[in-house]
């Protein structure tokens, strides 16, 4: 049975360009450099954002853009700084898609390998919530 998240992975062109999205945004810390090593399939990176492991492995960039993403969980005071700095590294920012009173506000951003991530400061259990009373309202 499953346990829980055990780590997520990135494939990019440039990982040291992906350490300073995960380092400037999200404040992961650098935990793991394979350098020259490659115990892997290429060279990679290890960072804790939060308790997320993150994996970065050298390789070639998405073909496309699309709505699959990784969402990671922010506190909403901490929403406009993350943008900022999304903004200061030159990422894309993309409209937030439309939302239900309640459920949390969301920023998302493509990185240079057609990554999308979202920040996002809801929860599930308030989303099910807000979703609940528009199915009571009849909406």
């Amino acid at each position: 049975m499953i346990e829980g998240l055990s780590h997520v992975t990135f494939v990019c062109r440039d990982i040291e360009r992906m350490g300073e999205i995960l380092t400037g945004v999200l404040g992961a810390r650098e935990v793991y450099a394979s350098g020259e090593a490659s115990h892997s399939v290429a060279p990679e990176k290890f960072f804790l954002a939060g308790d997320v492991w993150i994996a970065v492995v050298e390789g070639e960039s998405l073909a496309a853009r699309t709505y699959n993403h990784v969402a990671f969980k922010v506190r909403d005071e901490d929403l406009d700084g993350c943008l900022d700095r999304i903004r200061a590294l030159g990422l894309d920012v993309k409209p937030p898609r439309p939302r239900v009173a309640g459920e949390g506000r969301s920023i998302y951003f493509h990185d240079d390998d057609n990554h999308l991530f979202e920040l996002h400061t809801g929860t599930l259990a308030e989303r099910l919530e807000a979703y609940a009373t528009l199915a009571e309202a009849g909406r």
